[in-house]
Formats: structure tokens, C-alpha cells, sequence
């Protein structure tokens, strides 16, 4: 049985694993990210891929990094948090390992992760929405990832909802992820509390009193425990994601939608509101048949399990 070493480079950590072609992950490595220092993240990688390399007989590398990756998979064009511009990572990557190596978006290694043994191998399909800090994408349509003419392709949460509307990160107004990502649903919930101490008062409770006390992980266990202000803040993030899987589905036809990233830890508490948005504004509804709207599987290890299998295939 073959195997592959998979890399998740984020701005916080690079975690890393021995993936076999039966997507299980046979062992695990990992570091934080020098975020700020291009040379020394590269350094980092290179170390969690020889520490996995010691105990274990790998044929390929495959790398997933939060950011633009070039048409030839293999230089990180643009990293917002990662510092990286125009950074030849496949060459540095084959160069101190001997091996050949493929490098992708994360969301995209993710996507495709899930295609192949998590919540959408049963499907040809599929668009996973990876919900976070921001909101990252990938699509697999057919049966094959679909990257783009530039490899930039799937950038879901920089699809503009709102014109004119919140500044996002990319220079942008008005882009999804400003509306539907983990940091939109702190904002909405802290905005609830302080208007209405009342309605908030398991969340204000959980942040030590005070609206700036409330983080998602807060968010959450209030909602699991009833609290009416967090179950309206996953509400709002629910209809604005739903609105933004009916404008795909107008689009792409998928079989089904995947909702992955720390925020869809919450399950049915994000995963029902967006299904129900996204059901009510779906063109042509009654005609068709909708695309399932599902939770990840694979969890934190989708982006190594699909990035460990696009070096498989490379």
C-alpha cells in the first residue's frame, strides 16, 4: 500500500501526516508557523516532512497553503497570512527531500479530502465551504477539483453579497465571509448582548460579563444550552450562507454542499439554519432535485488526507 506525506500549512501551525491510499493517517507531526518569516515557515515544513519520513517509506508530498496557488501546483503566489509572495515551495519542498510533490489551495485539498473518503464519496459532485476566521471553498465537479484557468478558483467567501457593504481583507467590500464567517458570528452575537443584556444573558455570562468577553467557542455552548441571543446569531450566519449556497447551486449543480472549517464544529446549530435558507431561496426548487447540505467528516485532518491523495494522483 502506498503512501503519501500530506502538509497543512496555516498561519498558525503546519500539521502534517503519513496518509495511505485508503485515506487513514498513520501518523502525525506538527509545528507552529513562523507566519512572518517566508524562509523559516518553509524550513518548518521541511522538518515536520523528515520527522514523518524517519519512520515511514513515502513516495510523494502534497501540500495545501491558505492562498493563491499557481496554474502548475507548484508556487504559492499570494498568502495573506503566511507572508509568501511568488514562493517556490514544490522546488524547495523536492530539493531537500528528493521526492516530487504537488502543492494546492488548503480549501482545495480539503474539498477534495472530502470528496474521496469523507462526507461526499458517495457523490461526483460536490462544493465544501470551509468556515473559519473567513470563509475558504473548493469544488470537485465530476469527479475531478476544479482549480481555474489561474489555479485561483473556489475563493466562495470573496463572492460579493453585499455591494458596497462591510471592508473585507482582500480590499474588497461586501465579500461573504465579512457576513458568514466565525468572526460575523462573534460580531453579531456581541452586538445582540450589548443591545439586550437580557436576551444575551447565558453569553454574557460565559464572557465574564462583558460583550468582548464572547468568543465562538462561547457562542456555541450558549446556543447548545438554549441561550435566544446565540441561536439568533447562528441564525443570521445561517441565512447569509444559505443565500451564498443558493447562488452555487445557480451556478455549479452540485450534488451536494459540505460545511467544514472550526465553526461547523457547531453541527445542526449552523448546518440547519443554512439549509433552510439555502432551500428557500434555491432557483427553481420545485423542479429539481436540491443538493444535500452535509457537515465535514474528516474534520481537522481533511485538508492532509486531501492533499496527501492529490500527491498520489500527481
Amino acid at each position: 500500500m502506498s503512501l503519501t506525506i500530506g502538509v497543512d500549512v496555516g498561519g498558525t501551525k503546519v500539521a502534517a501526516g503519513v496518509v495511505d491510499s485508503d485515506g487513514t493517517v498513520l501518523a502525525t507531526a506538527k509545528r507552529d508557523t513562523p507566519a512572518d518569516d517566508q524562509a523559516k515557515t518553509v524550513e518548518v515544513i521541511i522538518e515536520v516532512i523528515a520527522e514523518l519520513r524517519a519512520s515511514h517509506d513515502v513516495e510523494a508530498i502534497g501540500l495545501g497553503a491558505a492562498g493563491f496557488i499557481d496554474a502548475q501546483r507548484s508556487t504559492v503566489v499570494f498568502a495573506p497570512n503566511l507572508a509568501w509572495r511568488d514562493e517556490p515551495l514544490r522546488a524547495s519542498v523536492e530539493r531537500s527531500s528528493g521526492l516530487p510533490a504537488v502543492v494546492e489551495n488548503d480549501a482545495n485539498a480539503a474539498a477534495w479530502g472530502e470528496a474521496q473518503f469523507g462526507a461526499a464519496r458517495k457523490v461526483d459532485s460536490m462544493v465544501l465551504l470551509t468556515i473559519g476566521t473567513g470563509v475558504g471553498g473548493g469544488v470537485v465537479l465530476d469527479g475531478r477539483l476544479y482549480r481555474g484557468h489561474n489555479g485561483m478558483a473556489a475563493e466562495i467567501g470573496h463572492l460579493t453579497v453585499v455591494p458596497g457593504g462591510r471592508r473585507c481583507g482582500c480590499g474588497n467590500r461586501g465579500c461573504l465571509e465579512r457576513y458568514a464567517s466565525g468572526r460575523a458570528l462573534v460580531r453579531e452575537a456581541r452586538d445582540l448582548a450589548d443591545v439586550s443584556p437580557e436576551y444575551g444573558a447565558r453569553m454574557l455570562e460565559l464572557g465574564d460579563g462583558e460583550p468582548e468577553g464572547i468568543t465562538g467557542p462561547e457562542v456555541t455552548q450558549a446556543a447548545r444550552e438554549g441561550d435566544p441571543a446565540a441561536l439568533e446569531a447562528f441564525a443570521v450566519i445561517g441565512a447569509w450562507l444559505g443565500g451564498g449556497l443558493a447562488s452555487l447551486a445557480a451556478l455549479l449543480d452540485p450534488d451536494m454542499f459540505v460545511l467544514g472549517g472550526g465553526v461547523s464544529d457547531a453541527g445542526e446549530l449552523l448546518r440547519r439554519p443554512t439549509e433552510e435558507a439555502f432551500l428557500s431561496g434555491l432557483t427553481g426548487r420545485d423542479y429539481r432535485q436540491a443538493p444535500t447540505v452535509a457537515l465535514a467528516e474528516l474534520g481537522a485532518q481533511a485538508g492532509i488526507v486531501g492533499a496527501a491523495d492529490l500527491a498520489r494522483r500527481r
